[in-house]
């Protein structure tokens, strides 16, 4: 079996998270993880366009083949799910200009996927990335651990098409 490197994604206006990692077959291992941040003190758009230079300056150097990203779903506070729409947008734009296929998973498939149990919170989903990766800590802030779960989710199911995914 051939390496893939998979990028996970976990978008947001304020916080957009990004998991790396490497899988051959069910073998997955981290690559790197973090955080892009763009303060609230800045304009919108320039906001935008730093999730932008920022993803693509991971893209180039760590040169992911695939890619994963949680689907939106609606939230209570339309202006914060306006915000995450326009920072999906950006990171999409981001990958396709990149060529990279893009797997969208629901919510429920990410937290099965990693946890085994639809309805796992987000520090069993968390407790489980750092098992699944043989880390020491969960990795944080929670951002990057869903983009982890995220790229952990693209991994299995792609390789398991595991009931329920």
């Amino acid at each position: 079996m051939q390496k893939r490197r998979v990028i996970g994604i976990d978008p947001g206006l304020a916080h957009t998270g990004f998991g790396i990692i490497d899988a051959i077959g069910n073998n997955i291992r981290l690559v790197s993880y973090g955080v892009i941040e763009t303060p609230s003190t800045e304009e919108h758009g320039t906001r935008l366009l730093a999730i932008y230079n920022r993803l693509l300056s991971v893209l180039l150097e760590f040169k992911p083949e695939e890619s994963a990203m949680e689907e939106l779903y609606f939230a209570r506070n339309v202006s914060s799910a306006l915000s995450v729409a326009e920072a999906k947008g950006v990171v999409t734009m981001c990958l396709s200009q990149q060529a990279l296929p893009l797997s969208m998973y629901r919510p429920n498939q990410i937290k099965y996927a990693v946890t085994g149990t639809k309805t796992a919170d987000k520090k069993t989903v968390e407790q489980y990335v750092k098992i699944l990766l043989n880390l020491e800590v969960e990795p944080k802030p929670d951002h990057a651990a869903d983009a982890l779960a995220a790229a952990i989710t693209h991994v299995f199911s792609t390789v398991n098409a595991a009931p329920g995914l």
